[in-house]
C-alpha cells in the first residue's frame, strides 16, 4: 500500500518544494533587481522627496512657496499630524497597519475571495506601506500585463524593506507628506491650506475624512470638480471611523450631514501677497557668480554691483554659495527650506492696498480723462507719429508672439500685420479682468496706458524691509519697480546735495540770495537752470525754504559751494550704487536710481547718520527646522548724528511748509515727518520719499514709457502721483494698533547749535508744487 502511493507522495512534495523554491527564487530575483528596478539600501534610507520652500513674514505668516512643477509639498513631522487624520487613514486604507510587516495576508485572502465571489465591496489589498512604495518609486509607463504583475510583486518586496527601515510612525509621516491631493496640494500640510485655508492642526474631523477619502482615487474624488462624489466618499471614511471606534455614533450622525465646507484657493507664484518681493528674493538667492561675459556693455556697472554683492552679501547667490552634507548645492524648489523674511504681512497688505487705491481709484481715472485731449492716446501730444511707431515696434519685438513668429521665419511686416487682427483675450482693468476682442497692438497700447508704481518701506534702525510692492499687479505687470527698475529721480536727489552743506557747518536757517545760478561747462559754454516759479525771486531765503519748495536757484548755489563729484561720492556712501553723472545738472535728478536705493539712503537721516542696507531675510532653516544661516544688516556710519538731525529738520520743512504740505492739510498727519517730492521732465516720473524716526518709505509712479504722462504739473508732480501712496500706507499703519508703530519725534542730539525755526519768513510763498520741472540739457 505504501509503495503504491509513494510515487504520488514523492511527486506531490517534490512539486511543492520546487514551487516553494521557485517562489523564493522569484522573490530573490525581484529583490536583487534582476526582474526590474529595485531601490538600493541607500535609496530606501534616503528617498528623494521634494519639498517646497516656504517664505515666512516676520509676524509668522506664510507669504508663499517656491516649488518645482506640481511638487507643492510642505514637510510635516508625525507629532504635528492630527490624530483624526491618522485614525481616518488607518480605518479606511489599512486597519491592520500596526499588525503586519508591509503585506496584509488576511487582506490578500479577502481580495481573492471577493474576486472569486464577485463581491466588489471586499476592498483592496494594498497596505499603506505598499501604497507608499508605489508613491516613492512610481510605476513605469506603458507596461504590459506581465510587467504590471511583476511590478506588483516588486512593490511587496519594497514594502517589506520599508517596514524594516522605518517605524510605523515614519511610514505614516512619509505617506502623508508624499500623497498628491491634486490642485498643487501635495502632502497633508499643503492640502489643509489649499482646500480649507487652514493648518493641519486645525483640521476638523470631517475635513480630515475628506482628505483621506481622496486617497482612494484623487481624480475621481476631486472636491473642486466632483463635490457630490467627494461628499459621499467622505461619509464612507466617517463610517469606517465609526466602525473602528474612532468616532462615536453621535459624532457620525452629526458630521455626515455637513457640507464639504471648502475654502479652496489655488496656489500660484503669481497670486497672493508680496508677489514682487518673492520673485526678487528668488532671483537674488539663486543668482550665480557674476560672469562679465553675460553682461552687456550698457550694464558694466551692474556687473560691478553684482560682483561686490557676491563677495560681501551672504544672501546673494546663497543657494549656489552653500553646500548640503552630500556636497550638492541647495535647491530652492525641492529642499524644503524655510526662509524667514523681514516683511510684516500687515504692512505688506496695507502697502498693496495703498498702491491699488491711489493708482486704480484716483490716478488712472484722471489720466484716462485726458484721452480726449490726446492726438494718439495714450502717448503725449509732443510725440510725432514716427516716434510713436518706433516705440510700438520696439514693444512688438519684446513680445512672445513676435519671438515665436520670428523663429518660424516670418518677416517683421507679416508679424506686424498679425498684430492688427482682433482676437478674443482677457485684459487687466482696475475693475477686474475683462474678456474682450482686441488686436494685440491695441492690447499693447492698453497696457502701456496704465501707471506703474514702486513702493518700499523699511525700518531705519535695523534695515529690515517691511513692505515691498513692485507694481500694480504681478500677473500682468511683472517688471519690478522697486529693485530692478530704475527711473530718473528728480528733486529727490537734492537732500543728498544739502547733506554736504549741513556736514560743512551750514544750518537750515542760513540765508542766501534767491537768484539764478550760472555754471560754466567744460566746453566753455554756460548753463543756467531755471525754476517753474518766480516766487520770492531776488529775495534772501533760507536753505530750509529752498529745499522745502525745491527751488533750483538755491540748489545751484549749494552745488557751487562743493562739486558734482562730491555729490556723487556722498550718494555712493549713502548706499546708492547706480551710476550718477558728475555734471552741474546733477541736482535736477536726471540719473536713474531704484526705489530701494533711495529709501535706504533717506533712512540714514532717521537713523542718526548710520546706513543700514535694506535687508530681506533674517534666517534660513532646513525642512527639519535646523538653522542653516542667520543674516545681519550691513551697517556703517555715513554722516554725523548732528548732520542727520539737521537733514531731518530740513525734510520736515518740505512737509510743513513746502511741496509735501498735503500730508498735513489733506491727510491729517500731526506727527513729525520728513520727506521730499520729485518730478522729472514732462512729469514722466513722480517721487516721494518720506521718513519718520521709526519707518522710512519711498514711492515712484510713472508709465512704462516716459512719453506717456500727464499733460499738466498739477496731476503729474510727485506730490500728486507718488505722495498719496505713502500717505495712505502710513494712515493704515498708524490705525493698526497691533503694529504699535509710534508717532515719535526726531531726537535732537547734543551739540546742535543751529537755529531750526526760521520764523515767518519760511512760510511766505508756501506751495505744494514741485518747482523742479527743468528741461534737462
Amino acid at each position: 500500500m505504501f509503495k503504491r502511493y509513494w510515487k504520488d507522495f514523492a511527486i506531490f512534495w517534490g512539486l511543492f518544494i520546487v514551487f516553494v523554491a521557485g517562489v523564493f527564487f522569484f522573490f530573490y530575483l525581484v529583490s536583487a533587481g534582476k526582474l526590474g528596478f529595485m531601490p538600493t539600501f541607500e535609496e530606501l534610507e534616503n528617498p528623494k522627496n521634494k519639498f517646497a520652500t516656504e517664505i515666512y513674514s516676520e509676524d509668522g505668516k506664510i507669504l508663499g512657496k517656491y516649488f518645482e512643477g506640481s511638487e507643492n509639498r510642505r514637510y510635516m513631522d508625525y507629532k504635528d499630524i492630527p490624530q483624526s487624520v491618522i485614525d481616518a487613514l488607518i480605518a479606511t486604507e489599512d486597519v491592520r497597519f500596526y499588525d503586519h510587516s508591509g503585506i496584509d495576508v488576511r487582506g490578500l485572502f479577502r481580495v481573492a475571495q471577493g474576486m472569486l465571489t464577485g463581491n466588489s465591496s471586499a476592498g483592496g489589498g494594498s497596505t499603506i506601506t505598499q501604497q507608499l512604495a508605489k508613491m516613492l518609486f512610481p510605476r513605469e509607463a506603458n507596461q504590459n500585463f506581465m510587467e504590471l504583475a511583476v511590478r506588483k510583486f516588486r512593490e511587496w518586496v519594497i514594502a517589506v524593506k520599508l517596514e524594516k527601515s522605518y517605524t510605523k510612525e515614519e511610514i505614516i509621516t512619509m505617506y502623508l507628506n508624499k500623497f498628491d491631493f491634486l490642485n498643487l496640494a501635495v502632502g497633508i500640510n499643503s492640502a489643509a491650506n489649499i482646500y480649507f485655508s487652514t493648518t493641519p492642526d486645525s483640521l476638523k474631523v470631517e475635513q480630515a475624512a475628506m482628505l483621506v477619502g481622496m486617497a482612494k482615487n484623487p481624480s475621481l474624488f476631486n472636491p473642486v470638480r466632483r463635490e457630490e462624489k467627494t461628499l459621499g466618499r467622505r461619509n464612507v471614511v466617517l463610517g469606517q471611523m465609526l466602525k473602528y471606534d474612532k468616532i462615536s455614533r453621535a459624532e457620525f450622525d452629526s458630521l455626515k450631514v455637513l457640507p464639504l465646507g471648502l475654502d479652496f484657493h489655488k496656489e500660484d507664484h503669481k497670486e497672493g501677497i508680496a508677489t514682487y518681493f518673492r520673485e526678487y528674493l528668488r532671483l537674488y538667492m539663486t543668482a550665480s557668480k557674476p560672469d562679465k561675459r553675460n553682461y552687456s556693455k550698457w550694464s558694466k556697472d551692474q556687473y560691478a554691483v553684482d560682483s561686490l554683492a557676491w563677495e560681501t552679501n551672504p544672501l546673494y547667490g546663497w543657494c549656489n554659495k552653500n553646500l548640503k552634507s552630500d556636497g550638492s548645492h541647495y535647491n530652492i524648489y525641492t529642499d524644503g527650506l524655510k526662509i524667514y523674511t523681514t516683511l510684516d504681512s500687515r504692512m505688506q497688505k496695507y502697502a498693496e492696498e495703498a498702491v491699488t487705491e491711489h493708482l486704480g481709484g484716483t490716478l488712472q481715472p484722471a489720466f484716462m480723462a485726458e484721452r480726449s485731449r490726446k492726438a494718439h492716446p495714450p502717448f503725449s501730444n509732443d510725440l510725432t507719429v514716427s516716434e510713436i511707431n518706433d516705440i510700438l515696434n520696439t514693444s512688438i519685438r519684446r513680445t512672445e508672439r513676435y519671438r515665436s513668429m520670428n523663429k518660424a521665419g516670418k518677416s517683421f511686416q507679416e508679424i506686424k500685420k498679425s498684430f492688427d487682427k482682433a482676437i478674443p483675450m482677457s485684459v487687466f482693468t482696475w475693475k477686474g479682468v475683462r474678456d474682450t476682442v482686441m488686436s494685440p497692438l491695441d492690447s499693447l497700447k492698453h497696457y502701456k496706458s496704465f501707471f506703474r508704481a514702486g513702493f518700499m518701506a523699511m525700518e531705519p534702525s535695523s534695515g529690515r524691509i517691511k513692505a515691498y510692492v513692485g507694481g500694480p499687479d504681478y500677473r500682468y505687470f511683472q517688471y519690478d519697480m522697486v529693485s530692478t527698475g530704475k527711473r530718473q529721480i528728480g528733486s529727490t536727489i537734492k537732500p543728498i546735495l544739502y547733506t554736504l552743506a549741513m556736514q560743512e557747518g551750514l544750518g537750515p536757517c542760513d540765508q542766501v540770495l534767491n537768484v539764478q545760478q550760472t555754471f560754466v561747462l567744460p566746453d566753455g559754454t554756460t548753463w543756467t537752470p531755471r525754476n517753474s516759479t518766480d516766487k520770492r525771486e531776488g529775495e534772501m531765503v533760507t536753505l530750509k525754504w529752498g529745499l522745502a519748495n525745491s527751488v533750483n536757484n538755491i540748489s545751484g548755489w549749494v552745488l557751487k559751494q562743493f562739486t558734482p563729484e562730491a555729490v556723487v561720492q556722498m550718494a555712493h556712501r549713502m548706499g546708492i550704487t547706480s551710476f550718477i553723472d558728475p555734471v552741474p545738472a546733477i541736482f535736477l535728478g536726471s540719473s536713474e536710481v531704484s526705489v530701494k536705493e533711495m529709501v535706504g539712503a533717506f533712512s540714514i537721516y532717521a537713523n542718526k547718520g548710520v546706513y543700514n542696507a535694506p535687508m530681506m531675510v533674517t534666517k534660513i532653516e532646513d525642512k527639519y527646522g535646523n538653522v542653516l544661516a542667520n543674516f545681519y544688516p550691513e551697517s556703517r556710519e555715513v554722516i554725523t548724528e548732528n548732520t542727520a538731525f539737521l537733514m531731518a529738520n530740513l525734510l520736515q520743512g518740505v512737509v510743513d511748509e513746502g511741496t509735501g504740505r498735503r500730508l498735513r492739510f489733506r491727510y491729517g498727519f500731526k506727527n513729525q515727518i520728513g520727506g521730499k517730492t520729485g518730478t522729472t521732465q514732462n512729469h514722466s516720473d513722480g517721487w516721494f520719499i518720506g521718513i519718520t524716526p521709526d519707518l522710512a518709505g519711498g514711492v515712484w509712479v510713472g508709465a512704462e514709457d516716459r512719453s506717456i504722462h500727464f499733460q499738466n504739473l498739477a496731476n503729474g508732480q510727485g506730490a500728486s502721483m507718488a505722495l498719496p501712496i505713502w500717505a495712505l500706507f502710513m494712515q493704515k499703519v498708524y490705525a493698526d494698533k497691533s503694529l504699535a508703530v509710534p508717532q515719535s519725534d526726531f531726537q535732537k542730539p547734543n551739540g546742535v547749535n543751529h537755529v531750526l525755526d526760521c520764523g515767518d519768513a519760511d512760510r511766505e510763498g508756501m506751495t505744494d508744487y514741485d518747482s523742479s520741472d527743468e528741461i534737462f540739457d
